[in-house]
């Protein structure tokens, strides 16, 4: 097995971090609150991954700052899990019979998450999720905690197929990739799609180590349907995205994007510029969302991203995983021990504050009130990231509460931004 370790209290930085903490603290001793993750920081989720890291890393920061967790200093592990779900289960292994760590959090992502579930729940650990999707649909283990602004296949796709419905649309074309997290999504949109009488024209998976989508883009295209829903990977949607304007999917299409990973990233928006435009698509927090806290971190991440040359904005991922030590850190500082039934049973009971607003589980550990944004790409240029900066550039047509205004139909008018 080929993966690294990456140690935020490690040879570089164990002399900054320390020599941060307050001195008592430092004085006292004792043993470190070891917390660990695989977390994928080289294949297709790798950018997400080191942004995510980045976040967790200012957590420990600045946890260790205010004085750790029970008076002890936090000393936080990751490891390169390749983006490589295989790699998964061994990693977790290593870090609780080797390196003995006291708390769990899951690797960001569904594939790599589900590998680790049946290994958690049959030696009765707490693990915080970290974007994954319907992992403990089956497992149901009771010490499980999503953190991701969905629960169901309806949370994230409700959104999408009512703006559909709304212009008019009665017919799909659905297009995923052939692994569980987007065979999952694909399975809630099927279902939400038939309970509104929208008919399924097209449905086909693809492989993973798919590169070329232009069959499937004219195959879609043949198909002529009004609504078309991708679920896919980073690579997968960069390329559907190509793939789409330079062929095109006809001009019955009122709405197409929904859940494609990867148009959320940094570098994928300013790569992508103008070609984004219409697209309409989940999101967990764009520019204008209004959350406690949230953009005091974002200002210090966006210095910190620059010197690690990761994600520039961290709209997506970074919020969540520094909520996730926030979220730990309240259930330890509440219960006062590190025992995990216990703080099970105390975030089963509570609700928690964090920079990505409040948060309370439902009984399968998904959040029990689901903030999944749908917004449309609009006015988007090329070459440009200041401009994702600012408000506008996605407009949030769903949920109600945080809507900036409407969809634009059909696709291609919205293509054009008017």
């Amino acid at each position: 097995m080929n993966f690294t370790r990456r140690k935020v209290l490690g040879t570089v930085g164990a002399t900054v971090i320390t020599s941060a903490l307050p001195t008592w603290v430092r004085a006292q001793g004792g043993q470190p609150v070891k917390i660990g993750m695989s977390m994928p920081q080289t294949g297709s989720l790798g950018a997400g991954g080191q942004a995510a890291l980045l976040a967790l890393r200012m957590w420990v920061e600045d946890v260790n700052q205010k004085g750790g967790l029970l008076g002890r200093r936090v000393e936080f592990t990751a490891y390169d899990d390749q983006t490589n779900p295989a790699n998964v289960p061994g990693i977790y292994t290593k870090l609780l019979d080797v390196d003995k760590v006291d708390l769990l959090i899951a690797p960001y992502g569904t594939v790599p998450t589900a590998p680790i579930m049946p290994m958690v729940k049959q030696r009765g650990l707490l693990l915080m999720g970290n974007f994954s999707f319907q992992v403990n649909h089956k497992v149901e283990h009771d010490m499980w905690f999503n953190n991701s602004p969905w629960n169901d296949a309806s949370s994230w796709s409700d959104g999408f197929f009512k703006a559909g419905q709304k212009a008019g649309a009665k017919t799909v074309a659905i297009l995923a990739a052939d692994q569980e997290f987007a065979q999952n999504l694909a399975n809630g949109a099927r279902e939400l799609a038939k309970k509104a009488g929208i008919k399924s024209v097209y449905d086909q998976n693809y492989p993973p180590t798919t590169s070329d989508f232009s069959s499937l883009v004219r195959a879609i295209r043949a198909a002529k349907p009004e609504i078309v829903f991708f679920m896919s990977y980073p690579n997968d949607s960069v390329g559907l995205v190509r793939a789409v304007n330079e062929i095109g999917v006809g001009s019955q299409v009122q709405l197409l994007g929904g859940g494609m990973v990867g148009l959320q990233f940094t570098p994928n928006m300013v790569n992508l510029g103008s070609l984004l435009n219409g697209i309409t698509n989940y999101n967990s927090y764009v520019p204008g969302m209004k959350y406690p806290g949230v953009e005091d971190f974002l200002r210090r991440y966006a210095t910190k991203a620059a010197e690690a040359k990761v994600d520039p904005l961290g709209f997506y991922l970074p919020p969540f995983n520094y909520a996730i030590g926030q979220i730990l850190e309240q259930a330890v500082s509440a219960t006062k021990t590190l025992d995990q039934k216990k703080l099970a049973a105390w975030l089963h009971g509570n609700e928690v504050k964090t920079i990505v607003g409040p948060i309370r589980w439902d009984k399968h550990g998904e959040w029990a009130n689901p903030r999944v944004v749908q917004a449309q790409f609009r006015g988007v240029a090329d070459k440009d990231m200041e401009q994702w900066r600012k408000p506008g550039k996605q407009v949030v047509i769903y949920p109600e509460e945080y809507k900036t205004g409407e969809v634009i139909t059909p696709f291609e008018k919205a293509r054009g931004g008017k």
